[in-house]
């Protein structure tokens, strides 16, 4: 929770086909003249902030048509999405142009989008990474020489680009591969102040703040509160162990929501030298055990019941929830905020 959504990053990178036109000159607002098919009368068009899922404006199709219009301090990504389904989204990469968007439902993957010489830009970062697009599915997969090669690719774009509105997902994408926090403020810091401050150059400024808090390969500070009998617990007590950190409340809808992906991976393992240490973010004593217990969290938990307050949360600076670190036996950050399928692929890397 409180966690920028980065609704692009959800999507497949081949999501919008290739832009055939030329760009219009641009102006002080933008307009979208839209052509959908295959959408009944009426359905609703949301217009989004790409990189919090924010709504902005909201419009209908007419008879297949639809527009919208407004201004943009600074290209940004905007999704386009139809009848609030998940997966009929349309991103753009939108500045103050004249763009039209021509699609239909049963195609929305080959939705061309024009008139938008920053969505240009997008479509070309897309292409250059399609040989790479299966790395950054949620089921990754792929051998040492590939995650390097793309790796390699999305390094040179920004050292060549850095004054794109591309360059700062650039940065995102390799960090996600090779997790090397001192690359990523070097690049960050090629970047111009205007794009430094785009949603996504804010967003590699907090993925920078947050690795120099948390460096992969640099040991966890020690930390302690009481457990739910009201024994003091210590993290270097799991020393030896690898140890996932996980910062969760029982009234956190993501954190219970993820609970189940955390048992499964707790009892695959549990017996290989791995365990979980939750530090919960919750003020009451009654939820929080009931939460244990009914998400049936067979491992230490603590909390000083401060909810946000909480020593441990306010010493690591946690201001988001669900947040996790994986620790090997040395007691050393090997991973952060793994979830879903990439906590198990992470695990069963180190421990099958």
């Amino acid at each position: 929770m409180k966690k920028i959504l980065l609704l692009v990053f959800c999507m497949p990178l081949f999501v919008v086909a290739q832009n055939k036109s030329k760009a219009n000159k641009k102006g002080k607002t933008f307009q979208i003249s839209g052509t959908v098919t295959g959408f009944p009368d009426s359905t609703i068009v949301d217009f989004l902030d790409g990189s919090n899922g924010s709504p902005i404006s909201t419009t209908y199709l007419i008879k297949d048509k639809f527009s919208i219009t407004g201004r943009m301090e600074r290209p940004e990504f905007r999704i386009l999405s139809f009848a609030k389904q998940q997966r009929q989204m349309i991103p753009i990469f939108l500045d103050n142009s004249n763009v039209t968007v021509t699609g239909s439902r049963d195609a929305l993957e080959n939705v061309v989008v024009a008139g938008s010489s920053s969505h240009d830009d997008f479509v070309a970062f897309t292409n250059l990474l399609k040989p790479y697009e299966h790395l950054f599915k949620q089921e990754a997969s792929g051998s040492p020489a590939e995650m390097k090669a793309a790796a390699d690719v999305l390094e040179q774009f920004v050292r060549r680009n850095n004054k794109s509105y591309m360059a700062p997902l650039a940065i995102i994408r390799n960090y996600q591969l090779v997790e090397d926090a001192d690359l990523m403020k070097e690049l960050y810091d090629l970047l111009p102040p205007e794009v430094q401050e785009s949603s996504f150059g804010k967003y590699v400024a907090s993925q920078v703040e947050d690795a120099n808090r948390f460096p992969i390969g640099k040991p966890l500070e020690e930390f302690s509160q009481e457990d739910t009998s009201g024994n003091l617990v210590k993290l270097s007590d799991f020393k030896g162990k690898y140890v996932l950190v996980d910062f969760w409340a029982s009234w956190c809808g993501p954190c219970r929501a993820e609970n189940p992906n955390v048992v499964q991976v707790f009892e695959k393992y549990k017996d290989k030298n791995f365990t979980v240490f939750g530090v919960s973010l919750d003020k009451s004593r009654d939820p929080w055990i009931a939460a244990i217990h009914k998400d049936k969290l067979n491992w230490a938990h603590v909390s000083d019941l401060k909810g946000w307050n909480n020593a441990v949360a306010q010493k690591f600076h946690i201001f988001s929830i669900p947040q996790n670190l994986l620790l090997d036996p040395k007691g050393n950050v090997i991973g952060k905020n793994l979830r879903g399928e990439a906590l198990g692929a992470k695990l069963a890397s180190l421990l099958d």
